[in-house]
């Protein structure tokens, strides 16, 4: 049975027309204006004017409303990401921008293999950044959509410093139907708080500018702990079984390495016995996969709060990172190289 406030977003979407201005009369938005204007130091009627110019689109509100079809197991979402299309274009990526990739790992500790781990899985390598106006996603959603309304207000008004700060054009700004934006799908906060300068112009622009866009994951990844030459994750084994779902897994490191192993799981890392290490248990395509998460793997994690999205990252990065490697040793000498 659906939930009372799903019938009524439902009865209000058949309702709807296709897209309609904000309605920047309203109370709820007055007040809002009067208040970012207030804390922020922006001009109200810069508020408003730019508001006015919103379409409040109830696809937007229909793809956050929707009720979620069945849970994809393992085997279906990793199937999803693990093609050897997505891989190849991953290698032609790597290849490509090797310079900066190497130097961004060089400079933070964070592996080429993470960086293009999360963007295979985020944006295909920036083919689909999204196609809704951010404007509209974050205007639509602050204001006509009750159940998360004020987290979207917040991002609304970030996207608004956003601008002011980094000279974005609020009319052609375009990200998800949620309001991310860019190659790594940031949202107007983290895109204020983490996003970096790579190529030294002096803006931080993740929409054109690749040097940015890998600084930005990497910087992402400092600021939430990554560990420089720490391992991700490994495979295990168990003679007995896990008295763990799917559904349990954690995002954050619950046990030990040493803890794991007493628990009767084999598995393979440099670490020591105090290290902090969880059990993650998957369906896989093939039966129930037994996976050990170290520390790195739940700094994946705070990109999206999703164990198998952290495994799908780590899996693409090292699938890609062999299929360079292996391409390397297998091109044929540089005529120009003594």
């Amino acid at each position: 049975m659906l939930k009372p406030i799903r019938i009524a977003l439902f009865t209000l979407l058949l309702a709807a027309p296709a897209s309609q201005a904000l309605d920047t009369s309203r109370d709820d938005v007055r007040a809002w204006v009067a208040s970012i204007a207030s804390e922020q130091g922006l001009d109200a009627d810069y508020l408003l004017g730019a508001l006015r110019a919103a379409r409040s689109q109830p696809s937007i509100i229909e793809a956050m409303s929707r009720p979620a079809e069945r849970t994809k197991t393992w085997g279906e979402y990793r199937a999803i990401f693990l093609t050897p299309e997505r891989i190849a274009a991953g290698v032609g990526f790597w290849q490509a921008h090797a310079g900066e990739l190497e130097r961004v790992a060089r400079d933070t500790g964070v592996p080429a293999e993470m960086l293009v781990g999360i963007l295979g899985v985020e944006t295909y390598f920036g083919r689909h950044t999204g196609k809704y106006r951010v404007l509209d996603s974050l205007g639509t959603l602050a204001f006509d959509y009750p159940p998360r309304s004020s987290f979207f207000r917040r991002e609304l008004a970030q996207f608004f410093l956003l601008a002011r700060d980094e000279g974005l054009d609020l009319d052609q700004a375009l990200g998800s139907y949620a309001g991310a934006m860019g190659a790594p799908q940031f949202m107007p906060s983290s895109y204020r708080s983490y996003a970096a300068d790579g190529d030294g112009d002096g803006r931080r622009d993740l929409f054109n500018s690749w040097p940015d866009v890998l600084a930005s994951i990497a910087n992402y990844f400092v600021a939430h702990g990554w560990k420089s030459g720490g391992p991700v994750a490994a495979a295990a084994t168990s003679t007995r079984q896990p008295g763990q779902n799917p559904a349990d897994n954690k995002l954050s490191a619950d046990d030990t390495v040493a803890g794991l192993r007493q628990r009767g799981l084999g598995f393979e890392t440099t670490l020591d016995g105090k290290a902090p290490a969880g059990l993650l248990v998957f369906d896989g395509a093939a039966g129930t996969e037994q996976w050990i998460g170290f520390h790195n793997f739940f700094v994946i994690t705070r990109y999206n709060r999703s164990s198998m999205y952290g495994l799908a990252v780590y899996q693409l990065g090292e699938a890609i990172g062999e299929g360079v490697r292996a391409a390397a040793a297998t091109a044929p000498p540089d005529p120009a190289q003594p």
